[in-house]
């Protein structure tokens, strides 16, 4: 026969396991280093009653021990793709925060992942592609493109980024949308700036792709390693290697195409 208090520890160790795992996923998914992901999770476990947290951090999954006097349950989450989304970042931390301040059951803590994950939405595609095309016509200038060129960069990058929005929905494979959306931009920002008579094509196409640099991934990798995360430091490296190495594929294919490769 089962010992109900028995039965109920490991309700206990289940639910804080899992609720542990779902603050560490989501900050994963959010753009979160290694090193935050073990703390964040660490203060929810422990805010929830748990004696002994101990983490392993991969690309595609996390593993977590959660441990309470002689008792102890494993359990593993696989991770999504990893994005950024900083307002979620910052809500996940805020809420690890009060967790650990012990001022949550499990019962109401189980309801906190759902609710910040309502309570953060995304900024609506539209001002997303207006800031990347902004961005990208300023970068352009920086390098020494021409005032004639920053209408096309604006627009073409603009336009990248809503197709590269609709490729993700479509769980179309991001090195295959990294192409197709450096050809599609670079092309259409070629085509615009030489109607426009602009004396730097070349450069007004590369800055088009600039919403493409993976850079808070690369940020990342870097910081993994000097944490002292080697083997995700440099999955996130190669990973953020592969983005470029196809982004800069489909943009020479639109320098060929136009002649502006030689």
């Amino acid at each position: 026969m089962v010992d109900p208090s028995e039965t109920r520890g490991r309700e206990s160790l289940e639910e804080i396991a899992v609720l542990a795992l779902d603050f560490g996923r989501l900050l994963m998914e959010a753009g979160g280093s290694a090193g935050r992901v073990e703390q964040i999770t660490s203060h929810v476990a422990f805010g929830l009653g748990a004696e002994r947290v101990d983490l392993r951090v991969g690309y595609a999954s996390l593993a977590v021990t959660i441990g309470i006097g002689p008792d102890a349950i494993t359990r593993i989450s696989k991770v999504g793709l990893l994005g950024v989304n900083q307002r979620l970042h910052h809500a996940l931390c805020a809420a690890a925060a009060r967790i650990e301040r012990r001022t949550f059951t499990v019962g109401e803590a189980r309801e906190e992942p759902d609710r910040i994950v309502r309570a953060s939405p995304r900024h609506p595609d539209w001002v997303v592609a207006l800031a990347v095309g902004v961005a990208c016509a300023a970068f352009g200038r920086l390098l020494g493109a021409d005032w004639t060129g920053v209408g096309p960069t604006f627009a073409a990058a603009a336009l990248g980024q809503l197709v590269r929005r609709q490729l993700a929905l479509q769980n179309v494979n991001v090195f295959i949308s990294a192409t197709v959306v450096g050809f599609l931009a670079s092309t259409l920002c070629g085509l615009g700036s030489r109607w426009l008579g602009s004396h730097t094509v070349a450069m007004n196409m590369i800055a088009t792709v600039l919403l493409l640099v993976p850079g808070v991934p690369l940020f990342n990798a870097q910081y993994d390693i000097l944490e002292g995360h080697p083997t995700l430091g440099s999955a996130r490296g190669v990973w953020a290697a592969m983005i470029l190495l196809f982004a800069t594929l489909g943009v020479w294919f639109a320098l060929c195409l136009l002649g502006e490769g030689r």
